[in-house]
């Protein structure tokens, strides 16, 4: 008997694991961390309802933190197989895992020296020891090359656009076939290469993060230039929360783009984020995962200065010059961009523009929905500055692209499974694909087990 089990990203778009039951087999889909409400960040901490040690293998689709940042802990808890990931997907794990655990490490120890837990001591979910040995664990995995798995299943990645090494994962056990979407990107892309169709399957795991949302038709390099020029005009920061790997190598070739039609000319870009600089240096070693040239790439790269250590961070936040400044985390929960907040958040002359999607309950998702202060490092901060949207620049598919996907199958599958959105945006999507392909389509809860 097969069955699937939504371990987490279920009636959320955090903390994706599918799990796949056959027999004594059992194989992870994704091994992400929960973000946002606190809530969801407090299922980290929970065991998961299968013993780890009982877990095969983990297939990774890509290696953002909501599908990766579990991994050390999964280990920690017994988890003895082997990841399976593509290539590009495993070096940038290395960067999202480290660094989550060396902020883990940190935020505890902060809380230690504060006071401000419940905790006696506070401990990190996990430490850079832990992640270093998830490491250890992964294979890498080819595109389009079936890929032996336990329990004499077999998996097939297709590019899934999105950001670098992210794929769909086409496993094949018992008589039955399943894909799993991961994320799937935008067409026509600027930057990564189009999601690539899946001919057929017998049930089908799809994200639905824009399921209820249709991207504006419109030039999005125009309209970034917009914002950054009306900012400038009243010599004003823009203050760009970025997702390290993915958007912010986006972002830095659309401000080339600005660059090369003589827009921006005197408008420094400042790139503030370690891991996004290590991210943006993946892009020339995996020329054949995204669209650029060797050459253009490298003018994307040089046209903006790379911020490393923690003074010049410093020294940027304080100065008063019009200019761009991309930094992690793209939802404004941690990292470099908070003190950028704290500090151009106070002025109307600045914006805060967002360029991707923010999770209930993150500081970047309060900000868009009005909230006229955050607390930042213990610090309530009156936001008067700008805060800007541009959703058309987000790495995630909108409703009609996820539509575009699922009619590359050929035939039907016998069930769609919509997952990775919040409650509104996925019944949107199963009621669109009601609507218009007529497939059996259900959005599962949280630990419900479906027999296949």
């Amino acid at each position: 008997m097969l069955s699937l089990t939504c371990l987490g990203a279920a009636g959320t778009v955090t903390g994706s694991k599918h799990l796949l039951t056959h027999g004594d087999t059992r194989i992870l889909v994704d091994c992400g961390l929960f973000q946002g409400l606190k809530n969801l960040r407090e299922l980290n901490w929970q065991r998961l309802p299968v013993e780890p040690r009982d877990i095969d293998a983990v297939v990774l689709t890509h290696a953002h933190l909501d599908h990766c940042g579990y991994l050390p802990r999964l280990l920690l808890d017994g988890f003895a197989g082997r990841v399976h990931a593509t290539a590009a997907t495993r070096d940038v794990a290395e960067l999202i895992l480290l660094d989550s655990a060396w902020l883990q490490e940190k935020d505890a120890e902060l809380a230690n020296r504060t006071g401000a837990t419940k905790h006696h001591p506070a401990l990190p979910l996990y430490r850079v020891t832990d992640a270093e040995r998830a490491l250890t664990r992964f294979d890498r995995v080819p595109l389009h090359q079936a890929t032996a798995l336990p329990g004499a299943a077999s998996l097939l990645f297709r590019r899934a656009g999105h950001i670098l090494g992210a794929a769909s994962a086409q496993i094949d056990i018992g008589d039955k076939r399943i894909v799993f979407s991961g994320d799937i990107g935008r067409y026509g892309d600027r930057v990564m290469h189009d999601p690539e169709a899946v001919p057929e399957a017998d049930y089908v795991v799809i994200e639905s993060t824009y399921g209820n949302r249709r991207h504006a038709a419109i030039d999005p390099v125009d309209a970034l230039g917009q914002v950054i020029e009306r900012t400038v005009q009243r010599a004003g920061t823009v203050v760009i929360p970025a997702f390290a790997v993915g958007r912010a190598q986006t972002l830095i070739h659309d401000l080339w783009l600005l660059r090369k039609a003589g827009r921006l000319r005197n408008v420094p870009v400042y790139l503030d984020s370690p891991m996004a600089t290590s991210a943006t240096a993946l892009l020339h070693k995996y020329e054949d995962e995204h669209r650029l040239t060797a050459s253009d790439c490298e003018e994307a790269c040089a046209a903006v200065t790379y911020v490393r250590d923690v003074e010049e961070s410093m020294a940027l936040s304080a100065s008063p010059y019009p200019k761009v400044i991309l930094s992690a985390s793209g939802m404004a929960t941690g990292g470099r961009v908070l003190h950028h907040i704290a500090a151009f958040a106070r002025d109307h002359r600045n914006t805060l523009l967002f360029a991707g999607f923010q999770a209930a309950g993150t500081r970047g998702r309060k900000l868009l929905e009005g909230a006229r202060e955050t607390r930042i490092h213990g610090h309530w901060i009156p936001v008067n500055a700008e805060v800007a949207e541009l959703p058309m620049l987000s790495a995630h598919a909108d409703s009609d692209e996820l539509m575009r996907w699922l009619s590359g199958f050929r035939r039907a599958p016998r069930r769609v499974f919509i997952v990775h959105g919040e409650p509104a945006a996925s019944e949107a999507l199963r009621e669109r694909i009601d609507r218009e392909l007529g497939w059996d389509a259900t959005v599962p809860l949280a630990n419900q087990r479906h027999v296949l």
